[in-house]
């Protein structure tokens, strides 16, 4: 197991056609063309995680945490939100807004692809 950080960026890699892309020189998963994370030039040393979301469902419970803000250059109007997320920050708060993200931006086909928790194969 690896920090915060690693762990958030394997699942984010994980999902289905995405794929590492570094425009202005920072880290991006991108579905397509269309960033869906972005990751920073750096992760933190501290252990706490970096990254930028698209979030148009889970936006306000996002913005609410004290580590959060609206995203600059524009991305805000567009409901990106910059999370400086704690060491001891849930994973599965963050691959949650990860995949909400990615499902927002991601071609209809590839939305449904991922198994969700709890189904079985052949349901």
């Amino acid at each position: 197991m690896g920090t915060l950080a690693e762990e958030v960026r394997a699942f984010a890699f994980s999902l289905p056609e995405a794929w590492e892309d570094h425009p202005w020189g920072e880290s991006v998963a991108k579905v397509g063309k269309k960033v869906f994370v972005f990751f920073g030039a750096d992760q933190p040393a501290d252990g706490s995680c970096w990254l930028g979301v698209k979030l148009p469902e889970s936006k306000e419970d996002a913005l609410a945490l004290p580590f959060s803000r609206l995203m600059g250059y524009g991305l805000d109007r567009g409901g990106w939100v910059g999370i400086q997320a704690p060491p001891n920050m849930p994973l599965e708060v963050l691959t949650r807004w990860v995949e909400e993200s990615y499902r927002t931006v991601a071609p209809k086909v590839l939305r449904g692809s991922r198994a969700k928790p709890g189904d079985s194969p052949g349901t």
